[in-house]
């Protein structure tokens, strides 16, 4: 296993940066996830770490060498790309030797090790077959077999999953999981996919614009997002503008147009001022709906206006003066008739989460 680190890295496509002074430490073994909205740098960042695209300052580490100009064959990095780059004339053990053969390994350590790898996957029956011959998600095990063979010092992923179908997709997201595990390899996983990343992922960047946003655990990334961009990005989230009122340590009190709200500042990193304009992010699956109100302080009375009722969860809109939030209630009991009449929405101060940009 090896770590992965980047210092200070940019990278430029003509008048446009497309990376920005980049610091970045992936741990050994570590499935780290980069996500970002199309254009944000996840995928230049991937390329620049399989030697494909050369930055114009920082540098790459893989363990303590400097790979920065280092070239993509002498990484010894294995990659998936979003199609499955497989050779149609080629059979499944032919396509996951080839790398072998490039490497001039010697026959018998070839058919070995493909073998080994095919097993890894679970497609040794599948060995003499032609790519046209096989789904979507078989294809996918051979490219991911094909990455493991040369037993690579990283694993980087570029959207592997993209083309398939979601069923598919949850089955690989397990498979490639257990197979970087078990095979102790540090994985570098582009997606635009929230889901697969929260997931599987050990941690995660979020991208925009060639800059970190923010880098944590998928818990610490849901839960305490830093910025709007974030808590945007990730997951559903209902944003109320309002002005600090009160700030104690890390808690704030916040003054919006629909009440008085205590939570927990997203960036400790930050002191805010009182009178300031912030903003709140409230997940919508932290609201309590009652007919009563237990508290005056993260509390909202409201009405229900349209809702979809999705058996184990209803999704509304709780209408408050004139703001409309996203609720959403598990083993729903506010459907149908019981959405008449006047409903409390309640918030937990550690689920509130005060933003300063």
């Amino acid at each position: 296993m090896i770590s992965i680190r980047i210092e200070k890295l940019t990278k430029r496509f003509g008048a446009i940066t497309a990376l920005h002074d980049l610091d970045l430490t992936i741990e050994p073994g570590e499935l780290f996830f980069l996500l970002g909205p199309s254009g944000c740098g996840k995928t230049t960042l991937l390329r620049s770490l399989a030697g494909f695209y050369i930055p114009e300052a920082g540098h790459i580490y893989f363990g303590d060498e400097d790979v920065t100009k280092l070239e993509p064959h002498k990484r010894n990095t294995g990659m998936m790309f979003q199609s499955y780059a497989l050779w149609p004339h080629m059979t499944v053990a032919e396509n996951v030797a080839f790398g072998l053969e490039e490497r001039k390994v010697s026959k018998p350590e070839i058919k070995r090790r493909v073998g080994e790898a095919l097993e890894s996957v679970r497609m040794s029956p599948y060995a003499d077959r032609k790519p046209n011959q096989m789904s979507g998600g078989q294809q996918q095990r051979v490219a991911l077999a094909r990455a493991l063979v040369i037993r690579p010092r990283c694993l980087l992923l570029d959207e592997p999953l993209s083309n398939l179908d979601a069923k598919l997709r949850l089955e690989m997201r397990t498979e490639i999981r257990r197979v970087c595990k078990e095979f102790k390899l540090t994985t570098v996983y582009v997606t635009h996919d929230q889901k697969e990343a929260l997931s599987i992922s050990d941690r995660m960047a979020i991208l925009e614009s060639g800059h970190i946003l923010q880098v944590g655990t998928p818990r610490e990334v849901y839960k305490r997002p830093r910025k709007k961009t974030v808590a945007n990005f990730i997951g559903e989230t209902d944003f109320i503008p309002g002005k600090l009122a009160g700030l104690n340590g890390n808690m704030a009190t916040v003054e919006t147009a629909i009440g008085r709200f205590d939570g927990v500042l997203g960036d400790e990193s930050r002191t805010p001022v009182i009178g300031q304009e912030v903003t709140l992010s409230i997940r919508p699956e932290c609201w309590e709906l009652s007919r009563d109100r237990n508290v005056e302080r993260n509390s909202v009375r409201g009405k229900i206006g349209a809702f979809v009722y999705l058996g184990e969860v209803a999704q509304y809109e709780l209408i408050v003066r004139d703001t409309t939030l996203k609720v959403f209630e598990r083993n729903p009991r506010f459907v149908d008739g019981a959405t008449r009449g006047e409903i409390f929405a309640a918030v937990e101060p550690e689920d509130v989460v005060v933003l300063l940009d």
